[in-house]
């Protein structure tokens, strides 16, 4: 790679790095592309050779996310020698905690509408987690359709996540912490542990 070559992937990825965090610091509203080169200290047109849309840019900042929590996912599941139950708890807890703990970075994520779902690899960003949930669904559930089932206990960790952020469920269940919300989802969507 040329010394041109790698300043130019050097300024791309400065550009992804500070809308990731950017993100962290106001949330998903702040990702303008004007305010990420501003932060990253080049011309507001910049970020237009790089990403020819302000969604392309925000893909790339979402992929980030997705590694992230792939990451923690797959820590989380450990050498898969626990039950599935054990595994999809201990995945939905690092979920939860992701989306806890990044909160703009989750909203963006899942947002696809604003999105380019399509391009910079962002769905293929976001396969291995959904892979591993239906696979553990599968094995836990082997008599439902895994995709599913998983999609649904998707649907309710992030309805968790969302509820918990903006102080309704606290409020509501008196609860404070997810772990006995995550304990009722889990029963609902694999049944009870046995």
């Amino acid at each position: 790679m040329t010394e041109h070559e790698q300043q130019e992937t050097g300024l791309r990825d400065r550009l992804v790095e500070t809308g990731v965090e950017l993100v962290a610091a106001e949330g998903v509203q702040a990702l303008s592309l004007r305010e990420i080169a501003r932060r990253a200290g080049v011309s507001h047109g910049a970020p237009r050779r790089y990403f020819p849309t302000h969604l392309e840019l925000l893909s790339a900042i979402a992929r980030r996310g997705f590694a992230d929590l792939a990451a923690r996912g797959e820590a989380a599941v450990g050498d898969g020698t626990a039950s599935p139950r054990a595994q999809l708890t201990a995945l939905s807890r690092a979920y939860l905690d992701f989306a806890l703990g990044n909160r703009g970075m989750h909203e963006l994520m899942f947002r696809h509408d604003l999105l380019e779902s399509g391009t910079l690899g962002l769905r293929e960003a976001s396969l291995p987690l959904s892979g591993t949930l239906v696979d553990l669904v599968g094995r836990a559930r082997p008599e439902a359709d895994a995709r599913i089932v998983a999609g649904a206990l998707l649907a309710n960790l992030y309805g968790i996540a969302q509820l918990w952020v903006w102080g309704s469920l606290p409020l509501t269940t008196g609860a404070d912490d997810f772990v006995p919300l995550l304990d009722a989802a889990l029963d609902a969507h694999l049944g009870r542990e046995r």
